[in-house]
């Protein structure tokens, strides 16, 4: 199974564009301001540079770690004897590749497992913070709305181009 690494780097510019539009004033950019008590000013001195460069290599070490909750034959090769490109490869693994090396790596499947992490990890993450930071409802929602839609989208991208 060949993986192509310009993939996660593409799906994690996915993180970037969704929170742009999820965190825009006329989305969810007012209702997350106010509970988090910022202002504009409060916004405008953080360092932009930082703060968007570590999203995006966070995010490419998220895109990553879907390729191994939304490609089936990623837990396979280890169990079957290994990568095809070593020699040592068992025969039961080029039979199993053969039969299903292209099996379930859609878009829409891997956008199935995109959200399912996000409900069952993002979402429980985001939400045991929010409560010890006594924080709202509303911003636990809208965090974890933002994460599920953005894993749901980076899953079908890794599953059907990695």
């Amino acid at each position: 199974m060949e993986i192509n690494l310009i993939t996660f780097f593409v799906a994690a510019i996915v993180t970037l564009i969704i929170g742009f539009i999820w965190y825009h004033p006329k989305v969810f950019g007012t209702i997350w301001m106010r509970e988090n008590n910022f202002t504009e000013e409060d916004l405008k001195k953080g360092n932009m540079l930082k703060i968007f460069g570590f999203t995006y290599i966070f995010s490419v070490m998220l895109s990553m770690a879907l390729m191994s909750f939304t490609i089936h034959q990623s837990g396979a090769i280890g169990m079957i004897g290994g990568p095809p490109f070593i020699e040592s490869a068992k025969p039961s693994f080029h039979a199993f590749m053969a039969d299903y090396g292209t099996a379930y790596r859609t878009f829409k499947h891997g956008s199935l497992h995109g959200f399912m992490s996000g409900l069952f990890f993002a979402f429980p993450i985001v939400g045991i913070n929010g409560l010890f930071e006594r924080k709202s409802w509303k911003y636990i929602f809208i965090h974890a709305g933002y994460w599920m839609l953005t894993l749901t989208i980076i899953g079908g991208i890794v599953c059907q181009f990695a």
